[in-house]
């Protein structure tokens, strides 16, 4: 399970009674604006972005973004904490660079590496992570905005939030996504099974492919995609991780299978990742992009990744992404999976999961892709979302 940690509740005050500010009802009790603390990783963001979706706060956030300082002697450092590589990335930069490079003494040389901030991503509006910012940003408009909620998800931004909550209790509401702990650590470092009220296991990832999102690309793709001939089976590619590892054979063996199923396909669309190696997109390429049932987007124009969500009869996914697997199993629909024998670790633990609720299956080439099958779709931001409102209640706040 993939746990989402709430702030605990609050302790009354003595004799039970609530704070003006805070009674129900109350201006200031009203939380209407989010503040999302992100670590730069597409599908940890994407997270925070779906459950503010979920809580009708989704055009009412600031992004903050912690960046792992990257270059030099950094990438060995990858194993410590976040906040002790940045302090160290500062020193270093105080000590051999200029306001753009940091050198590093190799040898008798130095190797400038560059020292990477919001703007090298080409995002104006994405500010840097500061706890003191965040918190004065936070207590400094209290009294005209009212509460903030913080959601904040990966490794990476957990001492941030923490910070928060501790420097502004009183203003703010704290939501951490958090990674699962690996079975062998669990019973030390997760004393309570089942978790604590305060704690949300979903079954997969958060995401913004919600009911209202669909709808809206349902209308936006009709004209392209309806006239397809049926079943449409959308196949998406995504590339090898850390916990799921696979090479181009998993290519050949998604390009023999797809052979195999065509005949029982009207039409096939396939899209690849931003992790997809060249060499799997150049074979998929090669032996795809000439055929008349199959289109394969290039990258260029509107992505239809929500269109293929509404449209899609059939889903063929790869193993090593939660996110889009959590996507396409969201719309109940038959979803196959190719690779998932390559997944450990979270992965592995999430494909049972997906097993066991009987929403995918292995996809082998032995498929009739004209059969249908359901499964109750995962809802896991509405989920979430109920246990958060639930939460606020019981501090006396509200959504508004």
């Amino acid at each position: 399970m993939r746990p989402i940690r709430l702030s605990e509740p609050e302790p009354e005050p003595p004799g039970g009674a609530t704070p003006e500010i805070f009674a129900a009802g109350g201006g200031a009790a009203v939380v209407r604006r989010a503040v999302v603390i992100g670590n730069g990783c597409a599908g940890a963001e994407s997270q925070c972005f779906g459950l503010l979706r979920a809580l009708g706060l989704a055009d009412r956030f600031t992004l903050y973004r912690a960046i792992r300082p990257t270059g030099g002697i950094n990438k060995w450092l990858h194993f410590l904490p976040f906040s002790f590589r940045k302090t160290l990335d500062q020193f270093h930069r105080r000590v051999f660079s200029d306001t753009r490079f940091a050198a590093l003494v190799k040898g008798n040389k130095f190797v400038q590496y560059p020292v990477r901030n919001c703007q090298s991503f080409g995002l104006s509006s994405v500010l840097e992570a500061d706890t003191q910012k965040m918190v004065t940003m936070v207590c400094d408009t209290f009294e005209k905005e009212g509460p903030a909620l913080v959601v904040a998800c990966g490794r990476d931004t957990i001492s941030y939030a923490s910070s928060i909550r501790c420097l502004a209790p009183d203003s703010v509401f704290v939501i951490q996504g958090q990674q699962e702990v690996p079975r062998l650590l669990r019973r030390w470092i997760t004393p309570q099974e089942p978790p604590g009220p305060n704690v949300v296991l979903t079954a997969g990832a958060l995401h913004q492919a919600d009911s209202a999102a669909l709808r809206s690309a349902a209308a936006d793709w009709h004209a392209e995609l309806t006239p397809l001939p049926k079943p449409l089976v959308v196949v998406n590619i995504g590339g090898p991780t850390r916990n799921c590892k696979y090479d181009v054979d998993l290519a050949k063996q998604l390009v023999n299978s797809l052979h195999n199923v065509l005949k029982t396909c009207g039409s096939v669309r396939i899209s690849f990742s931003r992790r997809t190696p060249q060499k799997v997109s150049d074979l998929i390429l090669k032996e795809f992009s000439t055929h008349p049932k199959i289109y394969i987007w290039d990258g260029e124009g509107p992505n239809p990744h929500l269109g293929h969500l509404a449209w899609a009869d059939a889903f063929i996914i790869t193993a090593d992404s939660i996110s889009m697997l959590s996507e396409a199993c969201s719309t109940g629909k038959p979803v196959y999976v190719i690779g998932a024998e390559h997944c450990r670790w979270k992965f592995s633990d999430f494909h049972n999961r997906l097993h066991e609720r009987r929403a995918v299956r292995p996809f082998t080439g032995l498929e009739d892709m004209s059969d249908s099958w359901s499964y109750p779709p995962l809802n896991d931001a509405a989920d979430v979302a109920a246990r958060v409102r639930e939460a606020l209640a019981q501090r006396g706040w509200r959504l508004g």
